[in-house]
């Protein structure tokens, strides 16, 4: 789903650049790999579990994926992702590869987030469409699958997660979180992160917007004009067994002068320092002025008793400057993940445990002409954070969608889009590359991992669109992306996947 801002603004950051450089290489890449190379191509769900609906459905586009490692199972991987988007909004249902070999091959797996992967009344999971993937494992093994099923013609819908014991290749019925009944409320973005120091815990957070009354929602919920949007959160303490009521734990209307109409939280992602303090890292939207507050910002509020209770005073790391993505010809939208950061932990022994890490899109480096990838860190558990640089190298085209993490060695790898390759005639050439960094984020390394493709090729929801996030699992020194290309059929994507390793 998406988020409400009808407007853009940017910042003029100082002009700040890391030092990067293009070879040697920091890394080396070994292979591409499609993770769901299923003849013929595209693959597809089978058209008797669709249901008949208004919007464009473009059968095997796959789209938005996330991936996690099994730290209890050295190459273990589990990819997960929208298949079969819809203009209008998620999915025929979310399906997935698991591999047990680094991702060297996959095997598909799915869980019954809707008909088309075997929900029904009968098990709760009756819904039409999903979206919003999201896996993550516990240190002891157990897989959790995150998603949003919804009906687009009644307003139902819920967010909700499916369990794994066999390394992802079989799952649970999806347990609901959080189920609505109205479309004047929205719940939306959803992440999940399992405690890497303790697998009795797993934390699940989302926006939850919600509207006055069905006319100020408008025909369609995400062109509303008046709503609230706080965070919310639930967790297991039992390994999955049992989830507690989910519960609001961030409210815009609470933090700062106004009472919060029209402001809203989005790209809510939870990430656990050494010492076990919880971070939940978003943006935090404020659509009015009244209180000169307007704008975007990244943020993050925190939690010293593993979600019991939570900081109820967001720390702003900076304004979130982005101005979104198009053609550079054409100037036709490009859907990115232009309003989701993404934040990232160091948790190795090397001198920079501790660090935190956001990565976002930003135009303020070059005056709010075009998106570039901006990255900040904070050394003291989020209290402080360096001015934004930019770490992307596009040559003043846009960058975008950016991924993060942080490997056993500390060092950090951000993969990414951009369109530095594109002439001014058709197709519009799309790159994938990786940034690294060995010192904490001070220079940095970059490598190409993919490309071109044709990303007007992808299908069209509000802009050509491969997702609003991409993911990046680590095992080891081995970093694991996960992106989409537009490679086959107009309106078609496949989900690829590469070993990047660091020295």
């Amino acid at each position: 789903m998406r988020h409400l801002l009808g407007w853009r603004s940017f910042i003029a950051l100082a002009a700040a650049v890391a030092a990067i450089g293009a070879a040697p290489a920091a890394a080396t890449v070994t292979g591409t790999t499609n993770i769901n190379p299923t003849p013929p191509f595209p693959f597809a769900f089978p058209s008797a579990c669709i249901q008949p609906d208004l919007g464009t459905n473009y059968r095997g586009a796959e789209v938005e994926p996330w991936v996690a490692a099994n730290p209890a199972a050295p190459g273990n991987l589990v990819a997960v992702w929208q298949q079969d988007r819809w203009s209008n909004g998620g999915s025929n249902g979310l399906f997935g590869g698991v591999s047990l070999n680094g991702g060297a091959s996959w095997a598909p797996t799915f869980a019954a987030f809707t008909h088309c992967t075997g929900g029904n009344a009968q098990n709760g999971q009756d819904y039409q469409r999903a979206t919003d993937p999201w896996v993550t494992f516990s240190p002891n093994g157990v897989g959790y699958w995150m998603g949003f099923s919804f009906n687009s013609t009644d307003g139902v819908h819920e967010i909700n997660v499916a369990r794994s014991t066999n390394s992802g290749s079989t799952w649970s019925n999806p347990i609901t979180l959080r189920k609505d009944l109205s479309d004047t409320i929205l719940n939306d973005k959803n992440s999940m992160t399992a405690d890497p120091g303790n697998a009795n815990y797993v934390y699940g957070v989302w926006d939850r917007l919600v509207f006055p009354n069905e006319t100020a929602k408008g025909q369609h919920a995400e062109r509303a004009a008046g709503y609230t949007g706080p965070a919310w959160f639930a967790r297991t303490t039992n390994g999955g067994k049992s989830w507690e009521p989910a519960k609001l734990i961030y409210d815009p209307a609470l933090d700062g002068p106004g009472q919060g109409r029209n402001d809203q939280t989005i790209g809510n992602q939870i990430v656990v320092l050494p010492n076990g303090t919880l971070v939940n890292g978003f943006n935090l939207i404020h659509n009015d002025n009244a209180h000169q507050r307007q704008g975007s910002k990244v943020a993050l509020i925190r939690s010293i008793d593993k979600g019991a209770t939570w900081e109820t005073h967001a720390t702003v790391v900076s304004t979130l400057g982005s101005v979104g993505v198009a053609d550079p010809t054409t100037g036709a939208a490009v859907r990115t993940g232009d309003i989701i950061p993404e934040i990232g932990v160091d948790r190795s022994k090397a001198r920079t445990k501790g660090n935190l890490y956001f990565v976002w899109q930003d135009a303020g480096f070059n005056g709010g002409a075009t998106d570039a990838i901006a990255f900040s860190k904070s050394s003291d558990g989020g209290t402080t954070w360096t001015a934004p640089v930019r770490i992307s190298n596009s040559g003043g085209k846009p960058a975008f969608t950016p991924a993060i993490s942080v490997n056993d060695q500390g060092t950090i790898a951000v993969t990414y889009y951009d369109f530095r390759n594109d002439s001014s005639t058709a197709p519009l050439d799309t790159d994938v590359w990786t940034v690294t960094s060995t010192d904490g984020g001070a220079t940095w390394r970059e490598q190409h991992l993919s490309g071109p493709f044709d990303m007007t090729k992808a299908p069209v929801a509000r802009g050509h669109f491969v997702g609003d996030y991409i993911g990046q699992a680590v095992i080891g020194n081995g970093f694991h992306p996960v992106w989409v290309e537009a490679n086959g059929p107009q309106n078609t994507t496949e989900v690829y996947t590469t070993t990047v390793t660091a020295p």
